[in-house]
């Protein structure tokens, strides 16, 4: 059975309770130079101050510890271009298991030391899914570990769902809710929450242009992968999943395309107003919003702020 079929807002609420122990409760933060600026009144969920520096460990640590004890024993393994990789390295080291995380080669300095930094075994292989999928298919085969799929583990899913739950308690009733895409996970466990929640408040998916598969597949009503991802976004240039698209689909999410350039700057706000380090895959949410004034004007807009570990002197500033 596929896992949006195994998924939905009461996995949400049962996620919530199980990651309570180990998940921060970020804050949501406020500017009124960015609602200015926007037109729009902006809470900020701020997901880069989680465990590991993104919300992946919320989806990490349902997964991890949803596990029975036989299976736990025998640890995971998963595939990742870093934070999913760090937050489930992470969630593992609060049960005692080993983790692997196979590592494609290209990926973020400042996220493979996150990864290590919480004990993984790490496993190089080329910067292909095919590459991923093979080597996370050969550590399986050598340890008996489960695979938590970064974005397609219906755990993972409703363990994202988590972060809009705390935003809506702390934020109120939203109009809008915007959140990056890539893979799906954080989107579609968004969607879920929003549905059991706050079914009228809209869901915007930010995307960036270089990597838009989601923005071209939910137009076409099918799954539209077949793309060579070209961003600053290193978090997003994962195709939309399988079960992620379907959930996203049936929930009428909309998706806005951000350049790179419109990522850059509005990290650059971030950092200037919020005084927040910010990823790039985090900055298309303001980028979005900022990009399409009309869209958002007037309305109570929620974004998540996914994550924090970025490479600073990787990025184009100039």
């Amino acid at each position: 059975m596929s896992a949006h079929r195994l998924v939905d807002y009461n996995a949400v609420l049962h996620a919530a309770v199980r990651i309570a122990p180990f998940a921060e409760v970020t804050p949501v933060l406020r500017s009124r130079t960015l609602d200015a600026l926007a037109g729009a009144q902006l809470y900020f969920k701020a997901e880069h101050l989680q465990r590991g520096g993104a919300f992946k460990f919320r989806g990490a640590c349902n997964a991890v510890w949803a596990l029975e004890d036989a299976a736990a024993a025998r640890g995971v393994v998963t595939h990742s271009s870093g934070n999913h990789g760090a937050a489930l390295a992470l969630a593992a080291r609060t049960r005692g298991i080993a983790c692997h995380v196979v590592v494609p080669e290209g990926a973020v300095a400042a996220k493979l030391a996150n990864i290590a930094r919480h004990g993984a075994t790490l496993w190089r292989c080329a910067p292909t899914t095919a590459a991923r999928e093979a080597m996370c298919a050969e550590v399986q085969a050598s340890t008996g570990a489960t695979l938590v799929h970064p974005y397609t583990d219906a755990a993972v899913i409703a363990g994202q769902g988590t972060a809009t739950l705390e935003l809506l308690r702390s934020a109120g009733p939203l109009d809008m809710l915007v959140v990056p895409v890539g893979g799906g996970g954080l989107a579609s466990g968004t969607a879920l929450a929003l549905a059991g929640q706050a079914p009228d408040c809209a869901l915007v998916l930010a995307e960036p242009a270089g990597a838009a598969d989601a923005a071209r597949s939910l137009a076409a009503g099918r799954r539209d992968v077949d793309f060579v991802p070209d961003t600053i976004c290193d978090g997003l240039r994962a195709g939309i999943g399988v079960p992620n698209f379907e959930l996203l689909r049936q929930a009428g999410a909309e998706v806005v395309t951000v350049a790179d350039r419109e990522v850059v700057a509005a990290m650059r706000l971030a950092w200037e107003i919020l005084k927040q380090v910010i990823e790039p895959s985090s900055a298309t949410v303001l980028a979005a919003v900022l990009q399409q004034p009309a869209r958002f004007a007037g309305r109570r807009v929620g974004l998540v702020i996914s994550g924090g570990n970025v490479d600073l002197e990787a990025l184009p500033w100039r």
